[in-house]
């Protein structure tokens, strides 16, 4: 049994027991979230229409917050000498899979 969930303007293929690193979410370690759900497959059906799936939804509970890996933006214009480096490093929350709707 899977479920594609919807959070932070992306969307995750979870099942129970999974980890998943997702846009950073204003809850604290410990606590239960809730998320949206987009497509629900139990290994013999598969439910996609948006009423029946309104009312259900993914629980998940926060491990940690973090912060990703550096990327490196670089930005470039030839025969103009101008280069400059950036490094950026995205806040995000490690979520671990407890239910999924049946």
């Amino acid at each position: 049994m899977y479920a594609i969930v919807s959070t932070g303007g992306k969307q995750y293929k979870v099942a129970k027991g999974d980890v998943i690193d997702v846009e950073k979410l204003d809850a604290q370690p410990g606590d239960k979230v809730e998320l949206d759900v987009l497509m629900l497959n139990d290994g013999e059906n598969t439910v996609v229409d948006a009423a029946t799936l309104a009312e259900k939804k993914v629980t998940a509970e926060v491990v940690e917050q973090f912060k990703g890996e550096k990327k490196l933006v670089f930005k470039f214009k030839k025969r103009k000498r101008y280069h400059r480096t950036k490094g950026h490093r995205q806040n995000l929350t490690k979520l671990q899979v407890v239910e999924i709707p049946a």
